[in-house]
């Protein structure tokens, strides 16, 4: 093909999704709480559950206030530690302050995984929480994280929003930690716009989370089969009114017998364009860890051998072919980087995780391309790396 495809735009969003939108839209009927049976979002609940293998699922407006709610359950005190991995998006450093604790940053190796030397070195008696990021769907050693955890009784919440779909030993990534948080994001595999949701097989932890999230009143009745903790929570927390509507759920219902193709096809995708890119000298694309069967939207690889200008040249060469590459720590203000996230505070320099984010980039690969549109990106991206090295050689 002779133009670059379009990477940004989402699959169509089912037709099943329509009639029950004009439905809604009909009665006016947008608020979870109004409905006199279960509304859209309860249906939602119990079906996500059903589907992860988790008791209770609670949804909301973004993954960020799942993650938010989830600390908020687990009973710190303020000013806890909570260790974060320091390669994840700004949202979660950010929960964790909006939820009065402190995020501790733990390096990052070249494979975008947790350090599992820095991250046991930092797991001492200060720490209240583990927030496990798999950033970009990229599984840390679930392993040994849940045995330094669980020896110390510290609990693990994951951030799933890039993992929907990921198995780690055949497990669901969301259902190892005592909480999985879940994104329905434009560019996640299920896409509402924004939205998100917990899951959880912990019935105190769902009782809180449900109140806090905006259950006023006796609105907990409408949470079926959940649970016999509501009464004693009852007035005795604040409420973030953080809710997720009916139109949102209405919109992810029927993506959820989507999932599976488009996990599927989004691995296939994935490993199709890591092995053509792992033929140049200058791309190296990390594997999976043994565990790990991992469910991409999108692929990462290292720039090996570049400098800083041969990777603003590669950059551009990429651009002018139609593929736009993300440099994580190259581009200004990126809010993947954590040398830009004042709002944490101090932080010690983690070198190892710098130097990767100066050359890790990111590109789009979502499930719908075609064969087609495949070669043409890893045909632009190997060529921009060949320009790239030849042009500032010659130069030199």
């Amino acid at each position: 093909m002779s133009q670059a495809p379009n990477v940004y735009d989402a699959e169509p969003i089912p037709a099943a999704a329509r009639a029950e939108i004009d439905r809604l839209l009909a009665t006016g009927d947008l608020f979870r709480y109004t409905a006199a049976d279960a509304s859209p979002v309860a249906l939602l609940e119990a079906e996500f559950a059903e589907m992860m293998g988790a008791k209770f699922a609670l949804a909301v407006a973004s993954c960020s206030a799942a993650l938010f709610l989830s600390l908020k359950t687990i009973g710190l005190p303020r000013g806890a530690k909570v260790l974060i991995p320091a390669f994840t998006f700004a949202a979660v450093p950010s929960a964790v302050v909006h939820a009065d604790c402190t995020p501790v940053l733990v390096e990052v190796a070249d494979n975008y995984r947790i350090d599992m030397a820095d991250f046991e070195a930092k797991l001492d008696d200060d720490i209240g929480a583990i927030l496990i990021s798999h950033m970009r769907g990229h599984t840390s050693d679930m392993d040994a994280i849940m045995t330094l955890a669980n020896a110390r009784g510290i609990p693990v919440i994951e951030d799933a929003a890039h993992s929907l779909g990921t198995q780690w030993h055949g497990e669901k990534i969301g259902t190892i930690g005592k909480i999985g948080c879940f994104s329905f994001q434009s560019y996640k595999m299920l896409n509402a716009g924004e939205g998100g949701i917990l899951i959880t097989d912990d019935e105190d932890l769902i009782a809180q989370a449900i109140i806090m999230s905006g259950a006023y009143e006796h609105n907990w009745k409408k949470h079926p089969g959940v649970c016999t903790r509501f009464e004693a929570w009852q007035n005795k927390l604040p409420l973030y009114n953080t809710r997720l509507g009916n139109l949102s759920a209405a919109v992810i219902r029927p993506q959820l017998g989507e999932l599976a193709r488009r996990v599927t096809d989004g691995l296939a995708n994935h490993d199709y364009v890591a092995e053509a890119l792992n033929v140049s000298p200058w791309i190296d694309v990390p594997p999976a860890l043994a565990p790990e069967t991992r469910a991409p939207d999108s692929i990462q690889f290292n720039l090996v051998g570049m400098t800083d200008d041969d990777v603003h040249a590669f950059v551009e060469a990429a651009q002018a072919a139609g593929v736009k590459v993300q440099v994580f720590g190259m581009s200004t203000d990126n809010a993947r980087a954590f040398w830009n996230w004042h709002f944490i505070g101090e932080q010690p320099d983690l070198p190892q995780t710098r130097a990767m984010l100066m050359r890790a980039c990111d590109v789009r690969l979502p499930a719908r391309l075609t064969r087609d549109e495949l070669d043409y990106i890893h045909a632009a991206l190997t060529g921009a790396a060949a320009t790239a090295m030849s042009a500032n050689r010659d130069v030199a």
